[in-house]
This record gives structure tokens, C-alpha cells and sequence, in this order.
């Protein structure tokens, strides 16, 4: 029932930066966490951020350092601003909400690093 609507990817070259924002369709202060997930063809889907509730923040190591995940609580939306982005960080994005057993994403958005 809840609606999770990714945008912002697209095709940046190497060392360049995306900010991808997830919408969410009710107040994001009804869930404990949100997240940003990828996955690349071939390879296995992998968590890249974490928020919770109180702000804290958690990161896959091949992301520390170049993206950071935050939310804005008052635009129900969460954004995940990639920087120093590599060829490895292709991938489509996904968004995710998770309150107990209840748990969303969105359709996903495609990022493509050129080398």
C-alpha cells in the first residue's frame, strides 16, 4: 500500500556525482528505517545505506566516504548523493521502508558510471 517513487539516475562520466531522491507516499516518520539497495547484472542485490528513525546512518565499505544517505522528513523523501562515483557503482537503485514486517520498495532507478 505504500508507494515508493525513485528519481535521479542517469549516466554520469567517472568521478562525477548523482543525487537520487525516493518518495514515499506517507510520512516517513512512520518507519524505522529507509534504504538505498543496488544491484548490477550478475551480481548479487546489495545494501548500500541505511537511515533510521533518529537520523543515524549506516554504509556498505565500498560507499563510505563517497555517499551519503539523508531524509527530509517534511517532503517524505529520502535522497542518497553519490560522489566520486565509479564504473562498480552501476547498478539500478533501489529505495526501501521498513517497519516491522512491513517492508516496501520502489521500482528502482538506473545509475550507469562510465569508465
Amino acid at each position: 500500500q505504500v508507494q515508493l517513487v525513485e528519481s535521479g539516475g542517469g549516466l554520469v562520466q567517472a568521478g562525477g556525482s548523482l543525487r537520487l531522491s525516493c518518495v514515499v507516499s506517507r510520512s516517513i516518520l512512520s518507519f524505522n528505517t529507509m534504504a538505498w539497495y543496488r544491484q548490477a547484472p550478475g551480481k548479487a542485490r546489495e545494501l548500500v545505506a541505511v537511515i533510521n528513525s533518529a537520523g543515524s546512518t549506516n554504509y556498505a565499505d565500498s560507499v563510505k566516504g563517497r555517499f551519503t544517505i539523508s531524509r527530509d522528513n517534511a517532503k517524505n523523501t529520502a535522497y542518497l548523493q553519490m560522489n566520486s562515483l565509479k564504473s562498480e557503482d552501476t547498478a539500478v537503485y533501489y529505495c526501501n521502508v521498513n517497519r516491522g514486517i512491513l517492508n516496501s520498495w520502489g521500482q528502482g532507478t538506473q545509475v550507469t558510471v562510465s569508465s
